[in-house]
């Protein structure tokens, strides 16, 4: 019997065996190639973190409290976010795939997928099955467009995950002069690095203070010490034009999800400058402090998520035009991914290279699950 990942109970994934279904007249079944989870809001519900899992009425337009009996509502569940696979097997009404071809789509991990003909994509000629299972984080990563990025800005981008990694090649793509990558793992900014980063920082070399290590890096500190503004006094307010504006990023993406790397993405902004909210908060704002820079600098905070639609340019903009932009892009190698992957286990390990992703961090930047 074919095999799937799954979680059983919070924080405690296992492999357990299914049966297939039988095929309908429009379904396809596909053996899986390669696999991939989502390293963010995946790992949220896979803790189960009562913070983050109050469901959303779309009625109200906000959450809603849970009742507690419904804690654990949804374990067992499955785990993954795309997987690439051959089809092996048509229904009699099938006419978009044939015995032999290459798919991909947004499926957990699992020895066999089946599906609905419309469920699956053919992948395009030219992408490789590595590529393919990025491109949900590509998609993500695209929703910065609501920044946006000016010609010749400067970016930085805390987090360098594969979300992290994508927005610092698109923000290089819209424009950008100067691209920061923040992450405290090595083998994240090196990636960033071969990605086109022009500088990167460990925050951990700095004394966790990545905000100011990037003004620093954007000449504060450096030449001559700026004149004073003037000042003047009017009805008992002082007026006082600030200097601080060319220190800092013009725009600062925070993909990592982590509140304290948020709190130094708004430190690392200029005087007027905007931050690029693309994470899912899944705890409370702990090292958040908006009393600080963000109150004095008169930044603006944007949430950008590809999900939520329509999106703020519609009807120019909708989902599928972005999947199509994300495909078109990673198979034209204007979206880079190698070195994405990492690490890639086979799927007989993938129940303990899971439970690393959670635990480990440090050890991976999207985990692949390659099938026999």
């Amino acid at each position: 019997m074919p095999r799937e990942l799954i979680a059983v109970s919070p924080r405690t994934p296992e492999l357990r065996t299914y049966e297939e279904p039988p095929l309908g007249k429009t379904d396809i079944r596909i053996r899986t190639t390669l696999a991939s989870p989502k390293h963010g809001t995946e790992l949220v519900a896979y803790r189960n973190d009562p913070v983050a899992n109050r469901p959303y009425d779309a009625d109200l337009g906000a959450v809603v409290p849970r009742p507690a009996e419904e804690s654990l509502r949804g374990f067992p569940r499955g785990l993954g976010n795309m997987a690439v696979g051959i089809v092996t097997e048509t229904g009699p009404d099938v006419t978009r795939f044939r015995v032999g071809d290459q798919v991909f789509g947004h499926f957990p991990i699992r020895e066999t997928h089946t599906v609905d003909q419309s469920r699956a994509d053919a992948l395009p000629e030219g992408l490789s099955a590595e590529a393919a299972v990025c491109l949900d984080p590509v998609v993500m990563a695209l929703a910065i467009r609501d920044v946006p990025i000016r010609l010749g800005d400067r970016v930085a981008v805390f987090g360098l995950g594969a979300i992290g990694l994508i927005a610092l090649q698109l923000a290089r793509l819209a424009g950008a002069d100067r691209v920061i990558g923040i992450d405290p793992i090595a083998r994240r900014r090196d990636v960033a690095l071969r990605l086109g980063a022009d500088d990167v920082i460990d925050p951990g070399e700095v004394g966790g203070d990545s905000g100011l290590a990037v003004r620093r890096l954007t000449g504060a500190g450096e030449g001559p010490v700026p004149e004073r503004a003037a000042t003047r006094v009017i009805g008992g307010y002082t007026e006082r034009l600030t200097q601080s504006g060319q220190f800092g990023v013009d725009v600062a993406l925070e993909t990592s999800g982590n509140t304290g790397a948020l709190h130094q993405a708004i430190r690392a902004t200029r005087y007027g400058g905007t931050i690029g909210m693309v994470s899912f908060y899944g705890r409370e704002a702990t090292g958040l402090l908006l009393g600080e820079e963000f109150h004095i600098n008169r930044l603006q905070l944007l949430s950008v998520r590809a999900e939520s639609l329509p999106m703020r340019d519609y009807p120019g903009w909708n989902l599928e035009r972005m999947v199509r932009l994300a495909l078109d892009w990673l198979r034209e190698g204007r979206i880079r991914t190698e070195g994405l992957l990492y690490p890639v286990v086979p799927f007989g390990e993938s129940a303990e290279a899971y439970r690393m992703i959670d635990e480990h961090p440090e050890e991976s930047i999207k985990l692949g699950i390659a099938f026999p």
